[in-house]
């Protein structure tokens, strides 16, 4: 999904930098409650104001907030929870974290807009570690770094976004090419060529709007658009090697470009969902897109770990993500923390990741659990081996490093690079990614 920010002086200009195009849905709760003052019920109950972005996410809030009443009669909370669209929720909430006034105590923060609420000495943020260290030997640790500064925690992920590959078992098995013999992106290549003389069907599709085909590859290999001090890197030879790779698979039509220029375009769904390629590189919340779009695939799919860039090198890396926040406006900080652990710290909450929400929980213990193999939509359509896969690689999920200036990195990829070097054709991978090098450099 699931489907990618001292003071926070930020001009508006940035704060309309977007890295992920989501479309959020109304209010289900009516206006938003924007005050600060603690709310007390009747009984003793205190209110906590949420914000998300997606209404998804506020119904499995929701129904946390019931199960923490049952489990806490003494502490009971009233979620005030509020949807807003994409744009509205980030702006609305760094502006109120700006002006001191009107944030509430727990909110939503897409990843790619994580950074702009880092900046400063002291971000306007609760610090998390109290609640994490005491589950963090057992949480994929790249997606804590992602919503951390200085060894400090300020936002909790909802899912590890393991990035694996879909294969089409049915086109794979015409073309006679058994997908767990596919180790390397060599291997890969090859059964590529394969497919299309089988088949007349590429073996996959990339992204020419957007860096979600580019991104992940170049993490497998420890890179990323900018090094651990902050430098940029984006283009460096790993990711001008990986860029050229996935034009000369354009070129040799074993890849073509996503229909619709994107893996989320009504287009590219009916493309796929008649067999039009063999397989697709996203993670593990694209499952969704899967069994709501493309119904027609069911039983044909399998998961597997991406193939390796060098025997032995890692099969995985983690994409896109929601981190969730308690501000430091809160009133009731203690207690927001206690019921953010309550919903994605917990066994019991991470578990209710997967099965209500369909995404690989953070905490990698509960792989193991028997609920992650209980029928469900997703086992019904791919099988119940998935997590037994990501058990294979979960020591292997780097996750992008977060940075100022990501948004415009992230910005300049969708908008030139991928187009002009895939799509297009009018530049190099080394001449994109120069250009935008420099621009990330100013």
């Amino acid at each position: 999904m699931p489907k990618v920010k001292g003071a926070l002086l930020l001009t508006m200009s940035s704060i309309l930098a977007a890295t992920v195009v989501l479309t959020g849905c109304s209010d289900s709760e009516g206006s938003a409650q924007d005050g600060t003052s603690p709310q007390t019920g009747a009984a003793g109950e205190t209110t906590l104001t949420f914000w998300t972005f997606n209404a998804i996410h506020q119904k499995f809030y929701e129904d946390a907030a019931k199960r923490w009443n049952e489990a806490n009669p003494n502490k009971k909370v009233i979620l005030k929870a509020t949807t807003y669209p994409f744009d509205d929720m980030h702006n609305k909430l760094l502006l109120s974290l700006q002006s001191g006034v009107g944030a509430p105590d727990i909110a939503d923060i897409e990843i790619g807009k994580f950074s702009n609420y880092l900046k400063g000495n002291k971000p306007p943020l609760a610090e998390l570690n109290d609640i994490v260290d005491p589950v963090k030997a057992n949480m994929v640790q790249s997606r804590l770094d992602i919503y951390s500064k200085n060894d400090k925690v300020y936002g909790l992920p909802t899912h590890v976004g393991a990035e694996v590959m879909y294969y089409n078992k049915e086109i794979m098995d015409q073309a006679g090419v058994n997908v767990d013999d596919i180790k390397t992106w060599d291997d890969y290549f090859e059964a590529g060529k394969k497919v299309l003389a089988a088949t007349g069907k590429p073996i996959t599709t990339v992204e020419s709007r957007d860096p979600f085909s580019f991104t992940p590859f170049i993490l497998q290999q420890g890179s990323d658009y900018f090094d651990k001090d902050g430098q940029v890197i984006l283009d460096n030879e790993i990711n001008i090697k990986t860029l050229q790779f996935m034009r000369n698979m354009l070129d040799e039509k074993i890849a073509i470009v996503a229909p619709g220029g994107d893996h989320h375009a009504e287009e590219y769904y009916g493309f796929m969902n008649t067999g039009g390629a063999a397989s697709l590189a996203m993670p593990v919340w694209y499952m969704g897109r899967f069994t709501q779009y493309m119904p027609d695939l069911k039983g044909k799919m399998v998961i597997r770990p991406l193939p390796a860039w060098t025997e032995g090198g890692k099969r995985s890396s983690g994409m896109g993500g929601t981190g969730t926040v308690v501000t430091a406006q809160s009133k009731h900080v203690a207690l927001a923390k206690e019921f953010l652990a309550h919903v994605k710290l917990s066994e019991e909450g991470n578990k209710r990741i997967w099965t209500d929400l369909g995404f690989d929980p953070p905490r990698w213990d509960v792989w193991t659990a028997p609920e992650m193999k209980s029928d469900n939509q997703f086992t019904a359509y791919f099988g119940n081996g998935i997590f037994d896969v990501l058990l294979q690689i979960k020591d292997e999920i780097d996750s992008p490093r977060m940075h100022e200036k990501t948004p415009l990195a992230v910005d300049l990829l969708k908008k030139n690079v991928m187009f002009k070097v895939l799509e297009e054709k009018s530049a190099t991978p080394e001449q994109a990614l120069k250009e935008a090098a420099d621009e990330l450099r100013r």
